[in-house]
């Protein structure tokens, strides 16, 4: 697993998705803007709906169509660990990608390309012709099969025609597909993947990656980072089509967007370790234990773990990495049933990571309040679960300050 979260091409997913996260952060500001999470009869809610189609463009330009800026992140990682020209890939990347998407005709405005596969739903055909556009340049470089400029040509002039004979096989080779043989990549795309996007929404789809993140981390391995690099575009197809069913003022379809484990699953980092921070106020004795809590409770605050994860530490340790494994399962269930039972609503707005959970939790609900009683409820079970775990610990590291042989047996 750790190998497989090195591969170049899944490391250019990850990259090339965090790429678009500014955007994407953004966007979500105005659809928050454009629909305020207040009563319908304060002035700024009456503002917002006389104005929400001005307000909603900077949304539509961003968030809406985050797979172009995606497309041009993943090709330019990609070229990037292979040490060739990384701009040139992006765009040819992006080029790639739009060339799976039809132009409407329209008799006032003329050919209009529509935008829904720009989003979410494009992701998957915008990862493959990224890869595809990415090959056939790094194919072209080795066998030097491109266009040289004479040697005293200065690079800014030399590079565009190094890349002009990759752009014509990768253009042909998408107009043939997409206008001679008239076959909807996306469309294609998107229905193949529709398994994995329906699991995703259900118990099983949570708790696989909830499980594997936390039985990486047992093994020091970034758990978030290997399952992330391979469910991160599910994820962000999930919360872009919850953004345009907001926009479109119809009903999310999906409970699991990546801001639903953010918030509800992830309090204060992997395994819940801002419960695992309080279980030690709460009982902890030791000099030691009492310095890491104080140590790692304010970065906990913000969703950063990595002093208590290595400090305690938590990687290897048998006493905690129990509880670490199975809090965010439990909190996921929870916020599961919640959220499908209609308790709290769907998140739906990306927001900084780094935001304290149950104010990220209530941004990305659109102003749910009741995101915030699940954020703490979970967080309560958590820390009264890592408790029992945090005294056995403790008994350890106290006898181990007074001097006392600790056997492997007492431990």
């Amino acid at each position: 697993m750790a190998k497989l979260s090195q591969q170049r091409h899944l490391q250019a997913i990850r990259n090339g998705v965090v790429s678009a996260l500014p955007f994407i952060i953004v966007g979500s500001i105005f659809l928050i803007i454009a629909m305020p999470p207040v009563p319908a009869t304060w002035g700024i809610a009456k503002w917002a709906a006389a104005n929400i189609t001005q307000i909603m463009i900077p949304y539509r330009l961003t968030m809406y169509i985050m797979t172009i800026y995606m497309t041009f992140g993943i090709g330019y990682n990609l070229a990037k660990s292979y040490k060739i020209d990384a701009l040139a890939a992006g765009q040819l990347s992006v080029a790639a990608f739009l060339m799976t998407i039809t132009p409407i005709a329209d008799p006032k405005l003329g050919q209009i390309l529509p935008m829904a596969n720009l989003g979410g739903q494009g992701l998957f055909m915008g990862i493959i012709t990224s890869f595809f556009a990415v090959e056939v340049l790094r194919f072209c470089k080795e066998k030097n099969f491109t266009i040289k400029m004479p040697e005293a040509a200065p690079p800014f002039v030399s590079r565009p025609f190094e890349a002009l004979i990759p752009v014509v096989i990768v253009i042909g080779v998408m107009a043939l597909i997409t206008v001679v043989f008239k076959i909807d990549l996306n469309a294609l795309m998107m229905h193949l993947f529709a398994p994995i996007i329906k699991a995703g929404n259900t118990p099983w789809g949570i708790m696989i990656p909830i499980f594997l993140n936390g039985f990486l981390w047992a093994f020091g391995v970034h758990g978030a980072a290997v399952v992330g690099a391979i469910a991160t575009p599910i994820w962000q197809v999930y919360v872009q089509e919850n953004a345009a069913a907001v926009a479109d003022g119809k009903p999310m379809p999906n409970i699991a967007p990546e801001t639903f484990y953010q918030w509800f699953v992830y309090i204060g980092g992997s395994g819940v370790t801002l419960g695992l921070l309080i279980a030690i106020f709460i009982v902890a004795k030791s000099k030691f234990a009492k310095s890491i809590a104080k140590l790692g409770f304010i970065p906990g605050l913000f969703n950063i773990n990595e002093p208590v994860m290595f400090g305690a530490p938590v990687v290897l340790n048998p006493l905690l990495i129990i509880p670490f494994i199975i809090n965010p399962m439990i909190g996921g269930l929870m916020a599961y049933g919640a959220t499908s039972l209609g308790w709290v609503g769907k998140t739906y707005v990306t927001v900084p990571w780094t935001m304290p959970a149950p104010i990220g939790a209530f941004l990305s609900t659109g102003g749910d309040w009741r995101a915030i009683i699940l954020v703490l409820v979970n967080l309560a079970i958590a820390t009264v679960i890592y408790i029992p775990f945090v005294k056995m610990w403790d008994q350890k590291l106290v006898q181990q300050e007074a001097g006392e042989d600790v056997t492997e047996e007492d431990a």
